[in-house]
C-alpha cells in the first residue's frame, strides 16, 4: 500500500514523519513544497500553490492513501493574500479529491474551527452551520466543500488549537516570552481545545485503521466529517498558565511570569479570531472507538519530549 504524505514539513506533517506510524502501513511517499525534508530525507515536491502540478504527480505515484497535511496557515496575512490561501486551501484539495474519487482512493483532509463564527456557546457538531469571519476560514471551507463534491472517500477532520513540540506555535512562543519576561499579557475571552500534533497523529492512525478493517458498505458510513481535538477547553490565558506551570515544574523555566488576562479588544489582529472554538469530538469517538482525552494531557507530554530535548 503507498500512502502520499502532502506538507512533511509542516507542523503536523512532521510529527507523522517523527512519529512513524504511516511508515509502518505501507510505503510511505513524503511530500514537501520544495522537495526538501526537514530531516535531509528524499521527498516529492508538491507545491498546493501550483494546483495544476498535483494531477501529474498522483499519476506517477498512484497513492492508495491521501493524508494532506499542506495548509495555507498565516491567519492574518490571508486576509491580503485570500487568492493564495484559496488556491492551497481550497483549489488544490479538490484536485486531489477529483483525482481521488477517479481512482478510488481515500482523502485524510485536515480542516479548522475557523469554518465557524465563533458565536457559539456550545461545542459545535460537525454538521453545525458554517459561517468563517476571515479569509483563511474562507479558503478552508473551500477545500471542505471541494473535497465533499469530489465524490472522494474522504476523512475530513475539523482540528483546532494546534501545537507540537517543534515548529511555530503558541506552546512555544509562551515558553519563549515566559523565560525573557516577568509579565504578559493573554487574551482570556477566547476559548477553545489544545490539541498536540501526538493526538492526532494517533487518532488518525486508529481511522485509518478503522478504514482499512471496513466493508465497501461500513466505509461509506465512516466517511465524511468529523472533530479531531483534544477534550475540555480553556481560554489562551488559561492555556499559556498551565504552560508555564508544567514548564516551571519540569525544570524547563526558572520562574513563572505574572500573565495578566486581556480581552480581544485589547489585542488587535488583522484578521478576527472565533471567540468561541469548541468543537464536539464525539463523533470521531463513537465511529472509531477512540478516546480523545482531556487537553491538559498533551501538554504534559509535550512539555516532557520538550525537556527531553535539553542538553
Amino acid at each position: 500500500m503507498k500512502i502520499l504524505l502532502l506538507g512533511a514539513n509542516g507542523q503536523l506533517g512532521r510529527s507523522f514523519i517523527e512519529h512513524g506510524g504511516l511508515a509502518r502501513q505501507g510505503s510511505l511517499i513524503a511530500a514537501t513544497r520544495d522537495g526538501l525534508r526537514f530531516d535531509g530525507a528524499e521527498a516529492e515536491t508538491a507545491d498546493l500553490s501550483q494546483p495544476e502540478s498535483l494531477q501529474p504527480m498522483l499519476d506517477r505515484h498512484r497513492p492508495d492513501i491521501i493524508v494532506n497535511t499542506a495548509a495555507y496557515t498565516a491567519v492574518d496575512r490571508a486576509e491580503s493574500e485570500e487568492a493564495l490561501a484559496t488556491r492551497i486551501n481550497g483549489d488544490a484539495v479538490g484536485v486531489l479529491g477529483t483525482w481521488a474519487a477517479a481512482n478510488q482512493v481515500l482523502v485524510v483532509h485536515y480542516s479548522t474551527d475557523y469554518v465557524f463564527n465563533g458565536r457559539g456557546t456550545t461545542p459545535y457538531a460537525p454538521d453545525a452551520p458554517t459561517e468563517p469571519l476571515g479569509a483563511y476560514g474562507r479558503s478552508k471551507l473551500a477545500g471542505e466543500q471541494a473535497l465533499a463534491a469530489s465524490g472522494a472517500a474522504h476523512l475530513l477532520l475539523r482540528t483546532a488549537w494546534v501545537y507540537a513540540p517543534h515548529g511555530n506555535n503558541f506552546l512555544r512562543t509562551m515558553l519563549r516570552l515566559g523565560a525573557e519576561r516577568e509579565q504578559l499579557k493573554v487574551v482570556a475571552d477566547q476559548q477553545g481545545s489544545p490539541t498536540d500534533t501526538r493526538l492526532i497523529v494517533d487518532a488518525t492512525l486508529a481511522a485509518l485503521s478503522s478504514w482499512q478493517q471496513a466493508d465497501a458498505g461500513r466505509r461509506r458510513e465512516l466517511s465524511g466529517t468529523y472533530h479531531l481535538v483534544a477534550s475540555g477547553h480553556t481560554s489562551w490565558h488559561g492555556f499559556a498558565s498551565a504552560i508555564m506551570q508544567e514548564a516551571k515544574a519540569r525544570g524547563l523555566l526558572a520562574r513563572v511570569p505574572e500573565i495578566t488576562p486581556i480581552s480581544t479588544r485589547q489585542f488587535p489582529t488583522p484578521a478576527q479570531r472565533p471567540g468561541w472554538s469548541v468543537l464536539d469530538n464525539s463523533g470521531f469517538q463513537r465511529q472509531f472507538g477512540y478516546p480523545l482525552p482531556a487537553w491538559q494531557q498533551g501538554l504534559r507530554h509535550v512539555i516532557e519530549t520538550l525537556y527531553g530535548l535539553v542538553p
